[in-house]
């Protein structure tokens, strides 16, 4: 009895794996065959529903992705006969027709190339804002569903979901091509590639809203993508040195909240918690991007990451060649951020009251940008100036759309040594 309850359970769960691992890689093929998002989509549900019923009862194939496409066409094909336009389609889809009049291969002998660089490339492309890349590339090759995408950006389903259906439909209307870039351009659009696995992993590495500083699941979707990305292009060393940066990040992730989740900075945090497998891996992995080709930003980023990493402590760590990292840095990207990025790690070289000096320089190419107030207020409280320290804490809060952001820099705002005398230390909430 007890088996006979546990078995669909387990194919249920089997059935699942097998989609959110190879869904990529079996839509990416469809989407190939039939050049078109929706009946791709479409076809392959259809052939997990018929998976759910036929797995269960025969057990699961010895090639389950080899079943599920071959299925899935046979789906595609179902789909276009009961279209009522077949007729005026009949030419366009004359091609998939046909492969019914082909010996089905035997399952031993099936090998599926991978389109997944094509689908990426796709989801990617340049006249696509980088939101809906993101959303498409999560939905299509990750295989989010619409809830948990628009859960993990802290949006309704409702707005997910048209958002990706206006990006498949100006893939359509655009005629965006479902290929890999010819040679001369491959580079500039492999880089519109790693900005968006790079927003991915930065959205749930610090998360820009919300009650939680960080959402594991889009850490771990973007480092999979990540590895799927080198895994087709092992070498690019860009892809590399982002795969790198990803590991490198997520390595500190357990070690960046207590117990209660509040969060812990970088100079407070238990090093002994830190991944050191994970740690190991993207330091090889930056070693050997660092050998491949000219100096990139991700190649660069990674190399800070890794300097961290291998630090004992907070206080060994080679500030002064992170500082001529982040000069190199900014030679390759020149903008406020990197600038403001090098003076937190100048301030460890330097006096932070001299490094202050040329944060105050630096103010006005800011506005309502909360980093810069919450390092500003990092760089007064050091220099002992706790006035104005506390004044740029305030502002870092009200800018903060993240709770546990707030918390932490609320408490970094209590340690501020003002007597109640003379100042009001209310906190807004």
């Amino acid at each position: 009895m007890a088996s006979s309850v546990s078995s669909p359970i387990n194919f249920d769960v089997a059935i699942h794996n097998i989609v959110r691992e190879e869904r990529g890689h079996l839509l990416s093929q469809l989407i190939t065959i039939l050049q078109d998002i929706n009946l791709a989509e479409d076809a392959l549900q259809d052939a997990v529903v018929s998976a759910l019923v036929h797995w269960r009862k025969n057990g699961l194939p010895k090639i389950p992705k080899a079943w599920l496409l071959t299925t899935a066409k046979h789906k595609a094909i179902d789909r276009i006969r009961r279209d009522k336009n077949f007729h005026t389609k009949k030419d366009q889809y004359q091609f998939l027709l046909e492969l019914q009049n082909e010996d089905e291969p035997k399952e031993s002998d099936f090998d599926i190339p991978d389109e997944r660089l094509r689908l990426i490339f796709t989801c990617c492309h340049p006249s696509l804002d980088d939101k809906t890349s993101v959303a498409l590339t999560l939905q299509l090759l990750g295989g989010l569903s619409i809830n948990e995408i628009a859960k993990a950006f802290l949006l309704k389903p409702e707005t997910m979901a048209q958002r990706l259906v206006r990006g498949k439909a100006k893939i359509r209307h655009a005629a965006i091509p479902y290929h890999i870039p010819e040679r001369d351009v491959f580079k500039e659009r492999l880089n519109a590639v790693l900005t968006v696995l790079y927003l991915i992993f930065n959205e749930g590495y610090s998360a820009t809203t919300g009650k939680k500083h960080i959402r594991i699941e889009l850490c771990h979707e973007a480092i999979r993508l990540a590895r799927i990305l080198y895994s087709l292009c092992p070498r690019e060393a860009e892809v590399q040195a982002l795969l790198a940066l990803m590991l490198l990040h997520d390595a500190r992730r357990t070690a960046r909240f207590n117990s209660q989740g509040d969060f812990i900075p970088l100079e407070e945090q238990d090093r002994n918690l830190w991944n050191k497998t994970q740690i190991k891996d993207g330091t090889t992995l930056v070693q050997n991007a660092l050998k491949a080709g000219k100096i990139g930003s991700y190649k660069v980023q990674a190399a800070i990451s890794a300097l961290h990493s291998e630090a004992s402590s907070y206080t060994e760590t080679k500030w002064p060649e992170i500082v001529l990292l982040y000069d190199e840095l900014y030679k390759i990207n020149p903008t406020p951020v990197i600038k403001l990025n090098r003076l937190v790690a100048l301030s460890y070289v330097k006096s932070v009251k001299d490094t202050l000096i040329d944060l105050d320089i630096l103010e006005s190419e800011f506005k309502d940008y909360q980093p810069f107030y919450a390092v500003k207020a990092d760089f007064l409280f050091r220099s002992e100036n706790f006035i104005d320290a506390r004044s740029y804490f305030l502002m870092a809060i009200k800018l903060s759309g993240n709770l546990k952001e707030r918390e932490f820099l609320k408490r970094r705002l209590a340690t501020i040594p003002i007597s109640r005398h003379h100042y009001d230390l209310s906190i807004p909430p």
